[in-house]
């Protein structure tokens, strides 16, 4: 039997306070398999950034001290996310993982960026929501996981209780 080598390993990051997790699970899987790292963030919806219910850098604040970046448009988005990934390098202690911050569908954005970059894996969190949720909103995950040819590792965020 052939064993298959990764090179690249592109974790594909929310805002979601579950994100630390995806992206050090991804890192260790990569660092096992002295793979290149690829963090990709994606800003798909700006009037996600601005919800009431849920503000998905408000989740990461006291990590990132964003105080002093601009919100109001694509360009305070796209800095805001570069930050973001920045800081996500650093706690994991890599300089060499690349950052990749693009603006599209979350789905269609993560196969076009695999193969755009050459990904031999997609690493990525599954957030566990509601059913209607999941009917209305549909699942990135399993949206990426039907359309892809590449592996897909699915790391659990699911909060325990």
């Amino acid at each position: 039997m052939k064993t298959i080598e990764f090179q690249k390993v592109l974790i594909a990051l929310d805002y979601d306070p579950t994100a630390q997790k995806v992206a050090e699970v991804g890192y260790s899987l990569a660092f096992a398999m002295h793979a290149e790292v690829i963090l990709l963030h994606i800003i798909s919806d700006p009037l996600y950034y601005y919800s009431t219910e849920y503000s998905p850098i408000m989740g990461l604040t006291d990590s990132l001290q964003m105080g002093s970046l601009q919100l109001d448009n694509i360009e305070g988005l796209r800095k805001a996310s570069q930050h973001f990934l920045d800081k996500t390098k650093h706690h994991l202690g890599d300089e060499a993982i690349l950052t990749v911050v693009k603006e599209g569908d979350l789905a269609e954005t993560i196969l076009t960026a695999a193969k755009e970059l050459q990904a031999d894996i997609i690493v990525m969190g599954s957030h566990s929501r509601k059913w209607l949720e999941n009917i209305i909103m549909g699942s990135v995950t399993e949206e990426v996981l039907h359309h892809t040819t590449r592996p897909l590792f699915i790391v659990p965020t699911k909060k325990t209780r």
